[in-house]
């Protein structure tokens, strides 16, 4: 069998790859045990500063096999709900990860595999790329976080369009919402967001680790929560050697180096 995620370094950047072309990367229980064991490879090695997650060929992701999907009608709810939860075990642990990921999206991103887009902390597509909550499609609610995710950009009268309809949305359109950082033209999205991730890959690991924590929450914390755990955040960055070394490299106007004090994987507080 083939691997269902296909892996290699950019320098201090980890590629991963869903490798299920023929189906245009659709999701299987393959996948589903690869990608967190990744993320969890990733995030052990200090060598590894930033993740891109991407597709084989021509398309992101199609989300889920509907040959599977068809298969776990005959059986239970319970056995069903199991299922759903591998694939949230998915998402969680996209957000879980400490260091940055980054989804560089070709062609479709369309049911999960919109879901898996937008749960990474940021989003290079090409342009002519395509997003939809496609689960209406086949009769479906969605799942995976694509309520969630889309909640945070749109209306809900928007978001309910979205979702009723299942209609595509561009990348340039995307992007106009914020969901997307960067757009590409075809072809490059993955350059693109490697030179993204190479930005971020040799800088203060601990303190991207509390940055990722601070902006996950941002949106679901009241004021106060939200000023609790920047306290928090910011009390540790104090005394963390990375800020010692940023302020003394201000101080001796040259570029810090942060990548020497990588010896152990990074952590954040909740």
């Amino acid at each position: 069998m083939h691997e269902a995620l296909l892996t290699h370094r950019d320098g201090a950047v980890q590629v991963l790859s869903i490798n299920n072309p023929a189906a245009r990367n659709a999701l299987t229980p393959e996948l589903f045990a690869a990608l967190p064991a990744k993320l969890v490879e990733a995030q052990a090695d200090p060598a590894i500063g930033a993740i891109v997650l991407t597709g084989v060929g021509s398309t992101f992701c199609a989300g889920g096999d509907l040959k599977r999907l068809a298969l776990r009608r005959a059986m239970s709810p319970e056995q069903r709900r199991d299922g759903i939860e591998v694939l949230h075990d998915v998402i969680r642990s996209i957000r879980d990860c400490s260091k940055p990921v980054i989804a560089a999206v070709e062609g479709a991103a369309a049911g999960a595999g919109l879901s898996i887009a937008l749960a990474c902390d940021m989003l290079v597509a090409a342009r002519n790329a395509s997003f939809s909550v496609a689960y209406v499609k086949v009769g479906l609610s969605p799942d995976a976080g694509a309520t969630a995710f889309l909640s945070e950009l749109v209306s809900r009268q928007m978001l309910t369009e979205l979702c009723m309809t299942g209609a595509p949305v561009g990348g340039e359109r995307m992007h106009a919402l914020g969901a997307v950082n960067r757009l590409a033209e075809s072809g490059g999205a993955l350059a693109d967001a490697t030179a993204l991730a190479a930005t971020l890959a040799n800088g203060p690991q601990r303190a991207m680790a509390r940055i990722k924590a601070l902006c996950r929450s941002a949106g679901g914390n009241s004021l106060d929560a939200q000023l609790e755990l920047e306290a928090s955040q910011m009390a540790e960055s104090l005394g963390d050697d990375e800020a010692a070394e940023g302020i003394r490299a201000f101080f001796d106007k040259r570029r810090a180096d942060f990548f020497a004090l990588r010896s152990a994987p990074a952590t954040c507080s909740r």
